[in-house]
């Protein structure tokens, strides 16, 4: 079974992935994957040059993400000719990766899982949510960046309303120890459902 793992940047989705981890689940983290895929895939590299120019890689051949965010994060028919580029090579990797898993479910977080349509291939989903001068706050301070700067990147983001609505569980993140008791309890409830249908 996959179950996709999402949330708003900010929400907690890592720390939440990690306690999942830690009951034993594999877990795929497509913005890492992707990160590594966009520097290891030699269709991609290309795709993305031809794209955004040769400044979105640095010398070493590691991605300029300064010149990216500037160039996609103000153009949104730019962010999804980038997307379409990477999403497919995610979902290729993701299935190589799935294809190898013993356990019986896995969790695949993405902060784009429904926009990115991967949504579709997870029996179950899962959504992180927090307060939002919580999550702003995160990530000022994790980021280094400008509070105007988050919320521009949740502005560009599906509403926690819209996740919620679309989701089989969801996961308020306040304190480890509560968020660590609804891990548990879910992964209870995930099991019970596996377990019923086979």
């Amino acid at each position: 079974m996959i179950v996709g793992l999402t949330g708003g940047i900010g929400s907690g989705k890592t720390t939440v992935a990690k306690l999942f981890y830690k009951l034993g689940v594999p877990i795929y983290v497509s913005d890492i994957e992707a990160k590594k895929i966009m520097i290891t895939s030699d269709k991609v590299v290309v795709a993305i040059r031809k794209l955004l120019g040769n400044d979105a890689y640095n010398d070493d051949g590691e991605l300029n993400r300064n010149h990216i965010s500037d160039k996609v994060f103000e153009n949104k028919s730019l962010l999804n000719e980038l997307n379409s580029i990477v999403h497919p090579a995610v979902a290729e990797d993701f299935l190589n990766w799935y294809a190898v898993q013993k356990t019986d479910y896995v969790i695949k977080e993405s902060a784009i899982l429904f926009e990115s349509g991967s949504f579709k291939n997870c029996d179950l989903i899962i959504t992180v949510t927090a307060p939002l001068e919580e999550r702003i706050n995160r990530v000022v301070s994790r980021d280094n960046v400008t509070r105007k700067q988050v919320l521009h990147r949740v502005m560009n983001q599906l509403s926690d309303e819209d996740k919620i609505d679309r989701s089989d569980f969801i996961i308020i993140n306040k304190t480890l120890d509560r968020t660590e008791s609804q891990v548990e309890k879910i992964n209870t409830q995930i099991t019970n459902i596996i377990q019923k249908n086979t």
